[in-house]
């Protein structure tokens, strides 16, 4: 039963090597009695392609086939020897290990930890002002080493980034700054990883390109949010006043007309101060009905004037950020397709 199960990952293992098209005939052939479970075979095959002349897509895949079949003939060491060799032609080759056996993936980390290779580099991809972000920048080393991160081409030349002892996998933070602080001018570049242990150096590389833009300014302001200008003049309410005034002088008018009744006058003066009295009446009547006149209203004018004066304060500091903004860049980070692997 347990060979059976070992068998079946094995086959897997073949599948997913099909994957990708081999041109070799003997390379085929090696696949295809590895899928018939002909270890023996499947070796003398996949060694001889090895004499001929491959592609590194299919060198990589002849030693990846010998890793899978000293596993399955129990041969751990000579399977460590042949992902070794896979690994140094395709550094970011991973097993999957839900489809691979136990035995062919611990032969190929045993192998990651006897070689030096740095896999997995990664670039982020940023956007952000210049001075105020940074790119990630990350990697793995297979074994403790010195580490040396640079970043080459454009006018800068080569500027080191980052200098460490490391093992495993390493993040970094890159503000993309010259040394006197400007940022890093617009171009292409290359982000360069190289490890060195005793007399074993392996390097690989990204390349990045880095564009610039403007940095958006700030609205200049006609108003605060949650304030809002008041009416500077006002109505007053309607007064009676006109109409008690009115109410007064008749009465007053009235009262000489009585006095005068008593003289020579008699009726003609009634008449006359009746119909004096009336008009004056009329005229409070109509004063009373007669809309206000609009009024200066002093705590609002007093208000509209310090919302402007704080509006005034608000875009002179608004137009010293912009003067700042306008001397910034904006810059914008993007890994480029990778053309190979490290050496």
């Amino acid at each position: 039963m347990r060979r059976s199960w070992l068998l079946a990952l094995l086959l897997l293992c073949a599948t997913s090597l099909r994957a990708q098209t081999v041109q070799n005939t003997t390379l085929r052939r090696a696949q295809q009695s590895f899928d018939n479970l002909d270890y023996r075979l499947a070796l003398t095959a996949a060694q001889a392609s090895l004499r001929e002349r491959l592609t590194g897509f299919e060198r990589a895949r002849a030693y990846e086939l010998l890793g899978f079949t000293f596993s399955g003939m129990d041969s751990i060491l000579k399977a460590v020897d042949a992902f070794k060799q896979v690994v140094l032609i395709e550094p970011e080759r991973d097993l999957d290990p839900n489809r691979t056996s136990p035995k062919a993936l611990s032969a190929f980390q045993v192998a990651l930890t006897q070689i030096l290779v740095i896999r997995q580099l990664r670039v982020d991809s940023v956007n952000f002002v210049g001075g105020q972000g940074t790119v990630g920048i990350r990697y793995t080393v297979t074994q403790p080493s010195r580490v040396v991160t640079r970043v080459t081409g454009g006018t800068s030349g080569s500027m080191r980034i980052d200098s460490t002892v490391a093992n495993g996998q390493v993040n970094i933070r890159w503000p993309a700054r010259m040394p006197n602080g400007d940022p890093v001018p617009a171009g292409n570049y290359n982000v360069v990883v190289e490890a060195t242990v005793g007399q074993n150096s392996f390097s690989t590389s990204q390349s990045i390109r880095i564009t610039h833009g403007a940095v958006d300014t700030l609205p200049h302001l006609t108003s605060l949010p949650g304030y809002t200008y008041l009416p500077e003049t006002e109505v007053p309410p309607k007064s009676w006043r006109p109409m008690g005034l009115a109410l007064v002088y008749s009465g007053i008018a009235l009262a000489g007309t009585s006095a005068l009744s008593h003289g020579d006058l008699g009726s003609a003066s009634m008449r006359e101060g009746g119909m004096i009295s009336g008009g004056i009446v009329l005229a409070g009547f109509i004063m009373t009905l007669k809309k206000p006149a609009p009024q200066p209203a002093r705590g609002n004018i007093l208000y509209n004037q310090l919302l402007r004066d704080q509006i005034t304060r608000r875009n002179a500091e608004i137009a010293q950020e912009n003067t700042r903004r306008r001397q910034q860049v904006a810059l914008s980070v993007v890994p480029l397709p990778r053309a190979g692997g490290g050496r």
